[in-house]
Formats: structure tokens, C-alpha cells, sequence
């Protein structure tokens, strides 16, 4: 059936035969007739020349005679009565110059043609409407002068008007050819269609046997003999298109997949669909799937070898029938030596071998070694680091179907991708569970694990009326070394600080990393006898403890450790941590590196401090107690108050006011110090919005205010009840807070400027990657650590570091703050290292009174 818009080559061959056999009689035609057209005029002209100069001779001659006006009249009659009758005419003129000599005669009136010659002195001949006409000019000689005296040589005498009709003729060539033309078509036309049908039965053969030879092909196999034998059309030039086919046959029986191993392809892909029931039993799984690819091919047997981590292989082998001992031993072999060929998999590792069943009711058959044919393929994941390979094993055969082999390649991906997803989850799983209860750094376990493990064992001692102990650590200097050494060295530090711990406690005793360099270790069923002991021998293994600084020095580790003890010093998880707590700091305080036990005093003490101070932040969070004062930062060049660094006190009842250092610790281990920072916040904005500052505030931020998602939300809605630009709050963060919360920090920023908030690091330079932090984010201000602006007044090397800051921050266009500034010496150091800002008691101490804060510069 011919498609719709489509031509047969049939009729294509002879529409152009037609068409060509057409063209050639018309060109024919046209090119014979072009040419006698053209040959006819060229002699009508030379005739006319010709009768022309006949003409004058003959008049010359008579002139020489000396002949009268009737002799030149009756020659001009007799010269027109020879022509009358025949396509030719001739018309005689005189000039000028000879009418003046010898009269006018009778001719006709001279046309443009005549006059243009009579100007030009040429002759010349033109064809109008059939018509050859050719003008003789008659110009003077020296002869003409005896007897025309007022003529020069040159002139025109004359002009002898030739003109001939060949129309006549032309039209009666015109037939004559056309007449013979008529016979000569025919014979084109049939030698065209002789042409014609000759080359299309050589192409109707040749497409005849292609069309054979696709009809031939019903599956896949068919297609070899199409590639082998390509067709062949008869001509040269169809050559390419032969082999073209040939190509086309080979790639569509690479690509190409018979329709039954597609529909069992699709049947068992919809299998692989990775579920809850997948995970948990996904051995009788591949054991389902081994039934299906047996049933349309044979196959004996799917293995998987995986090794996930650094732990032993795990090789699962599922047969199709009950394999004797020695092919099992057999298939472990080759199995063996196909591991050998990945480097990701040693010979030296132990293996786990499984083998699983499909149908146990028939035997295997023997097959030999050589018989066995394994199609396998490999993964390798670096993270997590899981590495296996899947497989299947037939009978080896001489020849494999392509078809056959692509869609084992396909059932081994898939396979590959079930197995290998299974196992990562299965990895992933065990980390989740792990670090979800560790710290990475130290694998001690972390702080939420601490409070369900302590919670727990304060019901199991109350059930069994048992005593245990708290033991709060803390590594002394910590921040020093974090500052001097970097934050790798720090790391390293508080591994071998928690394995002195680990080598002092039981192992029923549980440690858990708090946080920071600060250490908790719950001893079950310890008194305060027992638990002091324990803490001695922490003391005991740190004294022992010497590390290698990156400069090459030693550095040796201290503890400050505080006790508490259930139910003697607190019956509640969170008060027992916070009187031990509170012992590590009185440690800290007698001089740190030692142990405080305490007595029935500290007890007494501790928790009447403990619970004044608690009372103290509810009471301020309930009454709203929250108190800004103000402290100054002016500008080095003229003393102007450009910005005020807010700092938060406890309105008392009595009217004193409690600085943030006595209570942020409290504060913050309650879970409240980030209302704290709302309210002082709001008492801020609503100090500024009823005066005439219009410059810079300065927070200080909460290092918790990081984990908190609303925490910039609600500093936004307070910003705007006030009425306050976002540009003009900048939040204070202390460079040690940057170190520990290094992710946290960048997204926190990157909100914060989102927002319009701005943001400085305070105590700028105490830390060892200052320089990093500075590059890495978008900070606004520096405000310089107060340490190194103080031992600027005699120290050079302070200076050199002030300098380098300085220069830095200029670069980058970050603003620079001194702190610290407190007497004339240290501001004069800070005037000549061009910082921009300075603070300190010398400028003004924090003041509650607003206006005394700006009045310096006038706000």
C-alpha cells in the first residue's frame, strides 16, 4: 500500500522523461530558428550594402559624363522601376550643398534615420518590424571636387536609402521547420521511455529482493542474515545505501530486544521496588527472583558478596536445587577467585558463607567447573563505605543470545541496587543509632543520652534504694590551648583528655561529653566515699598526660571536678547536675585542678545559691527585670558617640541590679537566657525610641540564640514594633562561639543579613583561626580582643597584632572596635593604630541613664 503524499518511482522516471524529450525538441527548435533568423538578416544586409554601392558606382559613372537634371531624374526612375515588384526598395537624396549648386530635385521627405547619416558621415543598417534597411552614405573624394566646389572631402553629397522586407521569409521558415520537427518528437519521447523502463525493472529487481529479505526477518535472530548479505540494487551509486542497511542491521540488533524477554523484563522490574518487607526479607526475595529468571532461562544459581565497612564479607549464595557439598565447595572457589580480580576486596579478610535453598525436594545436577559460567557485577560506595558484587551462575554455552545478555546485565543492576540499597541502609542505620547517641569526637555519649541515662538510673535507685554518683569535669585552660594551638590541636586535646577518663572509670560507669570541654560521668551504685576516689584517679591520669604541641611543645591537661550524689545532694536529674555543677566551679575557684568534695555546708550553700539565683531569673522573666545599661563607643577621630554596646543586669528589689556574669550561666543551663535577651532588647529599643539617638546599638547574643529558629523572626518583630531600622542593631557573637558552631554560625549569618541585621565578633584575635572567620563571612565590625589592646602600651608584639587586624579590616572594609580602653595611654595607642572605634571605662562605664551614654558626643 502506497503512503499518502508519497510518488512512485514509476511514475517520477516518466513524468521526467516527458518533461526531458519536451525541453529537447523546444531548445532544438529555438536554437535552429535563433540561428537562420540570424544568418538571414546578416545577408540581407550585406545584399543591401551591396546594391547600394552597385547603385552609386552606376551614378558616379554617369556624373563623369557631366550629366544633365533630366538624366539624373530618369536614372533615379529607372533605378526604382528595377526594383519595383520585389522585397527590396531604394530612395535617392541630395544634400545641402549640392542643392545649393545645382537645385532641388523631387525626393522624399528625409526621416531621422536619413538626417543622422547626413550628420555622422557613416553608414548604417538596422531591422524594424521585418525590415533590413541599410543607409549608404555618399561622401565627397577629391574627384568630387572639380566639379562640387563648396564641398570638402568627407562630406555627404548624399545618401542612398536600401531598404528589404524579410518577414516574408522569416514566416515561411517558420512552418518549414515546425513541419519537420513534427516527426523527430515521437522519436525522442520513445527513446526517453526506453531509458526509462529499462532502469526501473533493474530497480524493481533490486527493491524486490530487499523487500524479500525484510519480509523474511520475524525475530530478532533473522536480522544476521539481512547483515551479512547486505542487498544489492544494480547500481554503484545505490552502493552506500546498501551499506547503510547493513549498518542499520547490526545497531538494531544491538539495541533491539525480542518482545518475550521485554515483557519478562518489565514483569520482573515492577519486582524491584525497594519496601519496608524488601529490607527485612530481601533473601527470600532474591529467591523468588531466581524462580522467575529460571523459568525463562536457565540459571542455577544468584550470589551477592558484600563487605560494609571494615567488616567481613558476607557471601549469600541462593541455588535453584539442593547443590551437593563438593559443588558448594566448588562455587566458593570460583567465587573466591572472582573477588581477587577488585582491589576493593583483600584475600586476607575473613568470609561469612550462606547458603539458601529455592527447592529443596530435587538435587542439583553435577556440573564441572569448566561448565560454569559467571556474569557478575561490582559496587563501590565510598560513603558509606560499602563494596559488593552480585552475580549469577549458568551453564557456560557456546553461544549467547545478545538479547539474552542484556537483559542478565539488567536483572544484575537492578539486584546490585536492591542488595547494595539494603546493606547502605542497613549501615546508615547502625550510624544513625550510634551517633545519635554519641559524640563523634570523643564516642563518649552525648549531652541527650546523659539525661535519659540519669533519669533512668534515679528510678532504679529509688526501686532498689540505691546511692549513686555525679561527677561534673571540666578541662582547665581549655579556651588557652583551643586559642594557642588551633582547633585541630584542641580536638586531639579532648580525645586524650576523654581517654584518661575512660582508663580512670569502671566499665559500669557511663561518660558522656556535655559539651565544650566540659565532661559528666554517672557512678551507679557509688557513695561519696567511692565517687571521690574515682575523681582522684581522673586527677592521677591527667597529671600523666603530655602532649606535643604543633610548635613542638609539651602541654599537660587539668581537670576541675565537682561531685554530687543522689538522693543525699538532690533528688531530681536537673538539681543533682546543677549542685555538681556548681561544685566544679568552686574546684575552678580554690585554685582549679583539684576535686571539691562536698560537705553538708556546700550543700547548704550551693543550693541556697542555686535557688536564689533561680528564683532571681523567674522572678526578672516574670516581672519583666530585665535592665539595659549603656556603654559608649565613640569614634577616634572626633570623640562622637557613634554606637552603644547594651549589656543586661537583674533589677533587684531592693534596687540593686545583678550583673549578667552572676546569672547567664544559671540562665542558660534553665533553658530561659534567650527571654532574657527578648526583654533586653525590647527595655532598649524602648529607651532609644523616646530619645534623640539615632546611632548603632550594640547586643550581646546568646550563643543558644544560634539553635533557636525563631530567634531572628522575633528579632525582626521586636525591631519593627520599635520601629527600628534592622541596620542599626548589630549582634555581638565571641570568636569562641564561632569556633564551635562553625555550619550553624554560617547559615545563622547568612538569615541575619538576609534580615538587615548586622554582625560583629567580639574578642577578635583570641583565636587561632580569626583570619578564617574574617575571610569566610560577612562581618561588619571587629571588636578587638581587650587583652592585646591593653598590652599595646608596652608590648610590641600587641601593637604588631592590633596593626594587623587593622590593616586587615580595612581591606576588607570591615570597622575595627578597641576594648578595654581604660586610661589616656591605652586610648592614644588606639588613636595611633587608625582604629575606628573604642570602649572601655576610660571613655565611660556601662550607665542605666540613656542620656549620660551619649552625652559625650551628643548622640
Amino acid at each position: 500500500m502506497r503512503i499518502p503524499g508519497t510518488h512512485t518511482l514509476r511514475g517520477v522516471l516518466l513524468i521526467a522523461a516527458v518533461l526531458f524529450s519536451g525541453v529537447i525538441v523546444v531548445t532544438t527548435h529555438t536554437a535552429v530558428s535563433y540561428l537562420f533568423e540570424r544568418s538571414l538578416r546578416e545577408e540581407a544586409v550585406t545584399d543591401a550594402s551591396s546594391f547600394a554601392d552597385l547603385t552609386f558606382k552606376s551614378m558616379f559613372q554617369l556624373m563623369s559624363t557631366g550629366w544633365s537634371r533630366q538624366q539624373l531624374q530618369g536614372f533615379i526612375a529607372a533605378i526604382q522601376a528595377s526594383v519595383k515588384g520585389s522585397r527590396r526598395e531604394i530612395d535617392i537624396y541630395r544634400g545641402n550643398r549640392v542643392s545649393v549648386m545645382f537645385g532641388e530635385i523631387e525626393q522624399k521627405a528625409p526621416d531621422s534615420a536619413i538626417e543622422q547619416v547626413f550628420r555622422e558621415g557613416r553608414s548604417r543598417s538596422f531591422e524594424r518590424d521585418g525590415e533590413v534597411r541599410f543607409l549608404y552614405a555618399l561622401k565627397a573624394e577629391e574627384v568630387c571636387q572639380g566639379c562640387h566646389t563648396n564641398v570638402e572631402i568627407g562630406d555627404v553629397l548624399g545618401v542612398i536609402d536600401v531598404r528589404q522586407n524579410i518577414a516574408p521569409v522569416l514566416a515561411a521558415h517558420e512552418r518549414t521547420f515546425a513541419i519537420a520537427m513534427i516527426p523527430l518528437a515521437p522519436v525522442a519521447i520513445a527513446a526517453t521511455l526506453l531509458m526509462v523502463i529499462y532502469i526501473r525493472r533493474r530497480l524493481d529487481g533490486a527493491i524486490g529482493d530487499l523487500a524479500d529479505n525484510i519480509r523474511s526477518v520475524n525475530r530478532l535472530a533473522d536480522l544476521r542474515q539481512l547483515e551479512d548479505r547486505p542487498p544489492s540494487l544494480g547500481f554503484a551509486e545505490f552502493d552506500t545505501v546498501s551499506r547503510e542497511i547493513g549498518q542499520l542491521t547490526s545497531r538494531v540488533r544491538a539495541i533491539a530486544v525480542d518482545k518475550d524477554m521485554l515483557e519478562f523484563e518489565i514483569r520482573l522490574l515492577e519486582k524491584f521496588v525497594l519496601t519496608s518487607d524488601v529490607i527485612r526479607d530481601w533473601r527470600d526475595y532474591v529467591i523468588r527472583l531466581l524462580l522467575d529468571i529460571d523459568g525463562v532461562m536457565p540459571a542455577y544459581a544468584l550470589f551477592s558478596i558484600f563487605k560494609t565497612g571494615e567488616e567481613a564479607f558476607d557471601l549469600e549464595v541462593f541455588w535453584r536445587f539442593e547443590p551437593t557439598e563438593e559443588m558448594r565447595q566448588m562455587f566458593e572457589t570460583r567465587l573466591r577467585d572472582e573477588l581477587k580480580r577488585t582491589d576493593y576486596f583483600d584475600a586476607g579478610y575473613a568470609m561469612r558463607v550462606n547458603h539458601h535453598v529455592a527447592d529443596r525436594t530435587q538435587q542439583m545436577p553435577e556440573v564441572a567447573r569448566a561448565s560454569i559460567a559467571l556474569q557478575s557485577k561490582s559496587l563501590l560506595v565510598d560513603a558509606p563505605r560499602i563494596g559488593g558484587i552480585v552475580g549469577i551462575g549458568m551453564h557456560a554455552q557456546g553461544d549467547v543470545e545478545p538479547t539474552h545478555v542484556l537483559v542478565i546485565e539488567s536483572v544484575l543492576s537492578t539486584l546490585l541496587n536492591v542488595v547494595g540499597s539494603v546493606k547502605a541502609i542497613d549501615r546508615y542505620t547502625k550510624d544513625l543509632e550510634y551517633y545519635a547517641t554519641r559524640d563523634p569526637l570523643t564516642n563518649f555519649y552525648n549531652q541527650r543520652v546523659f539525661w535519659e541515662v540519669i533519669d533512668n538510673e534515679i528510678h532504679r535507685s529509688a526501686r532498689h534504694n540505691y546511692i549513686f554518683s555525679l561527677l561534673v569535669v571540666d578541662a582547665d585552660n581549655f579556651k588557652s590551648i583551643n586559642d594557642s594551638y588551633g582547633h585541630g590541636f584542641g580536638d586531639s586535646f579532648l580525645q586524650a583528655f576523654g581517654e584518661c577518663l575512660r582508663e580512670a572509670i569502671r566499665d559500669d560507669d557511663m561518660p558522656a561529653r556535655y559539651g565544650g570541654d566540659e565532661f559528666v560521668i554517672i557512678l551507679p551504685e557509688t557513695d561519696l566515699e567511692g565517687a571521690e576516689e574515682v575523681a582522684r584517679r581522673v586527677i592521677a591520669r591527667l597529671d600523666a598526660l603530655s602532649i606535643e604541641a604543633p610548635d613542638g611543645s609539651r602541654v599537660t591537661a587539668s581537670a576541675s571536678i565537682g561531685i554530687g550524689c543522689y538522693p543525699m545532694h538532690a533528688s531530681v536529674a536537673k538539681d543533682l547536675f546543677l549542685f555538681a555543677d556548681n561544685m566544679m566551679y568552686r574546684a575552678k575557684a580554690d585554685g582549679k585542678h583539684r576535686v571539691a568534695v562536698p560537705t553538708e555546708q556546700d550543700v547548704v550553700e550551693v543550693f541556697k545559691t542555686l535557688g536564689e539565683k533561680s528564683m532571681m531569673i523567674l522572678q526578672a522573666v516574670d516581672s519583666r527585670g530585665v535592665v539595659p545599661y549603656f556603654q559608649p563607643i565613640v569614634s577616634t577621630r572626633d570623640g562622637h558617640v557613634e554606637a552603644l554596646e547594651v549589656l543586661s543586669r537583674i533589677r533587684l528589689p531592693n534596687g540593686d541590679h545583678v550583673l549578667a556574669e552572676d546569672y547567664v550561666s544559671v540562665a542558660e543551663r534553665m533553658g530561659v537566657m534567650h527571654k532574657l535577651d527578648y526583654m533586653l532588647m525590647e527595655q532598649a529599643l524602648d529607651a532609644v525610641e523616646g530619645s534623640n539617638y539615632e546611632g548603632v546599638l550594640f547586643l550581646n547574643m546568646s550563643p543558644r540564640a544560634l539553635v533557636l529558629n525563631d530567634f531572628i523572626a522575633e528579632a525582626r518583630s521586636i525591631a519593627r514594633d520599635f520601629a527600628m531600622d534592622p541596620a542599626r542593631i548589630v549582634f555581638e557573637i565571641t570568636e569562641r562561639e564561632t569556633i564551635r558552631n562553625m555550619s550553624m554560625l554560617e547559615r545563622f549569618i547568612r538569615n541575619l543579613h538576609d534580615e538587615g541585621f548586622k554582625l560583629a565578633i567580639d574578642d577578635f584575635g583570641s583565636g587561632f583561626s580569626s583570619f578564617h572567620y574574617v575571610k569566610r563571612f560577612p562581618i561588619d565590625y571587629l571588636k578587638i580582643e581587650g587583652d592585646f589592646v591593653l598590652g599595646m602600651k608596652s608590648n610590641e608584639k600587641d601593637r604588631a597584632l592590633v596593626r594587623s587586624i587593622v590593616t586587615l579590616a580595612r581591606e576588607l572594609g570591615i570597622r575595627t572596635v578597641a576594648e578595654y580602653v581604660e586610661d589616656e595611654l591605652v586610648l592614644a595607642q588606639v588613636v595611633e593604630q587608625n582604629i575606628d572605634l573604642a570602649q572601655g571605662y576610660h571613655i565611660l562605664r556601662p550607665t542605666a541613664n540613656l542620656k549620660d551614654a551619649i552625652a559625650p558626643g551628643h548622640g
